[in-house]
């Protein structure tokens, strides 16, 4: 169908005079910059000598598997007769880190609750979490599983 570029400024922000001189010496601060958006504030993981009230990048890859799945979820459940009236997932993701300071994810879980306004749909609720993973961008593009435990109320 086609492409799509997408473009993000990362600026590093966290030079306290000294540049990188040395491990302990500089500040993991970033932003993120997006045209004609709010800037996000980032850092790296608070083990890793990050800033624990700025995001950093795992919690952004974990958040973007989420909203991935969520929207297309959303996109599933309209066309396919299902009224969504809420939807929070608590997702989680576990990255092993190695010996030589290296890491990789292994795995994230998607913990999606759906609340839907009629009984009658539930069962189709419950089954478009197969389809909405299987369209995920996002999830088709990491090289470690995402799984998903939905929950669908009423």
């Amino acid at each position: 169908m086609g492409t799509h570029q997408y473009e993000a400024d990362v600026v590093w922000t966290g030079n306290t005079g000294s540049g990188t001189s040395g491990y302990k010496s500089y500040e993991r601060a970033h932003e993120i910059r997006i045209e004609g958006k709010e800037t996000i504030l980032g850092s790296s993981d608070p083990s890793f000598r990050g800033d624990r009230s700025r995001y950093n990048p795992e919690e952004l890859l974990v958040a973007s598997l989420a909203q991935c799945h969520m929207l297309w979820y959303l996109h599933l459940a309209s066309t396919n007769g299902v009224v969504v009236t809420g939807y929070r997932d608590r997702a989680t993701g576990t990255m092993a880190e190695h010996p030589d300071g290296s890491g990789r994810f292994t795995e994230v879980l998607l913990h999606p609750v759906v609340t839907v306004a009629d009984p009658a749909t539930k069962e189709t609720a419950q089954a478009l979490h197969e389809k909405a993973h299987s369209l995920c961008f996002i999830a088709a593009s990491v090289n470690f599983p995402v799984r998903h435990e939905p929950t669908v109320e009423i």
